[in-house]
């Protein structure tokens, strides 16, 4: 009977294989969301520009090319990624996960957004509608040569209005982030419920922006008697996004990888629910508790965090946020203004009062 024999590997031809193995093992769940690593960089850092985007590790190979074809809109994905940090920390300050990034690196929410989960729902779902919105903004503005307003508001309103101004150009903002948020689903492939999940959730961020926009008029005519109305349509506030998507986050639906004929699709895991809208978020993977520290998914826990201790059931309650009754109270001095009086014209004036205030913390 034939033998086999042993295969002497070298150390660092070891040491090799080990590294390119974890690589194939992460490459797909560790990349969707590392751009927001941009609001870390400084504001001298250059983020458009062949050799300045090929130095921007927190792009895929996909987003490097987006970043070297239409560089002028690279300024505007950095403040996206500003806007989804700061709107997703403030939108769930009193939850058990609060959006805490890690200390460094360019995972920025850490390991807990490569799960599938509906904060990750969350995460993709803000990301796509901040990219679409800085970019809007700056097409208005005119901060961007390929973009301006968007001419094609043109008429009269059933309403009975002329519509003239600046309309904000969403078509364009929402085309590049599609071109760019959704390039590392893509490029992975369509066959397995990750990457869709990822899209149908981008692709709801964008709708949030789309079915709250707003209409803002002016009137002409003698002393404003608006014998004439022109408007222009607007994006509602991102703070505006973040609660349409934070309500949708509550009542995301869990959803499993099936097939309709030989088109890969989502479908809810319970079938008594009934199928996610395209506004919906979905989620794949169960949500960890964040009550205890884990460096390692970027999870800080949530000891030595405030909480509400006159509320139970309410999110931000501390039986809730602390997982159990594990809370104390202290007392703390705090400064806030008081006897406010409105000067003519035009300012209101506040003195600093002290006052002492019970404040209540999980424990450690």
């Amino acid at each position: 009977m034939p033998t086999v024999s042993p295969v002497n590997l070298s150390a660092p031809l070891l040491l090799l294989l080990l590294l390119l193995l974890l690589l194939l093992c992460t490459t797909h769940t560790t990349m969707a969301t590392n751009w927001l690593s941009l609001a870390r960089l400084p504001r001298s850092r250059a983020v458009s520009g062949a050799a300045p985007c090929a130095r921007l590790r927190g792009l895929t190979p996909g987003q490097v090319g987006v970043c070297r074809a239409r560089g002028e809109v690279m300024e505007s994905v950095r403040k996206a990624a500003e806007m989804v940090i700061e709107e997703c920390q403030h939108q769930f300050r009193n939850r058990r996960w609060n959006c805490s990034t890690t200390p460094r690196g360019i995972n920025v929410f850490g390991r807990v957004m490569n799960q599938g989960t509906r904060e990750a729902a969350f995460v993709h779902a803000l990301s796509s509608a901040a990219v679409a919105v800085a970019v809007t903004r700056a097409c208005t503005r005119g901060e961007l040569e390929r973009c301006g307003c968007d001419r094609k508001v043109r008429g009269v309103s059933p309403e009975g209005f002329q519509w003239s101004g600046c309309s904000d150009n969403l078509s364009y903002g929402v085309a590049f982030s599609q071109a760019f948020v959704d390039e590392p689903e893509r490029a992975k492939g369509l066959s397995a419920g990750r990457p869709l999940m990822n899209l149908h959730n981008n692709e709801a961020g964008r709708k949030a922006i789309l079915h709250n926009m707003q209409v803002e008029c002016k009137c002409h005519g003698v002393s404003g008697s608006c014998e004439l109305k022109t408007c222009w349509k607007v994006m509602p506030p991102f703070k505006r996004v973040g609660v349409v998507l934070k309500e949708r986050f509550d009542g995301a639906t869990e959803v499993r990888l099936t097939r309709i004929g030989s088109r890969p699709a989502l479908l809810p895991r319970d079938p008594y629910v009934k199928p996610p809208a395209a506004r919906d978020l979905v989620y794949v993977a169960p949500s960890p508790d964040f009550c205890h520290l884990d460096p390692d998914n970027g999870i800080p826990g949530t000891a030595g965090r405030r909480c509400n201790g006159t509320s139970r059931l309410a999110p931000d309650g501390c039986e809730l946020v602390c997982c159990g009754p594990g809370y104390r109270a202290g007392r703390a001095e705090v400064v806030q203004r008081c006897s406010c009086k409105f000067s003519w014209c035009c300012s209101v004036r506040c003195q600093q009062c002290k006052n002492t205030v019970t404040i209540h913390t999980c424990r450690v």
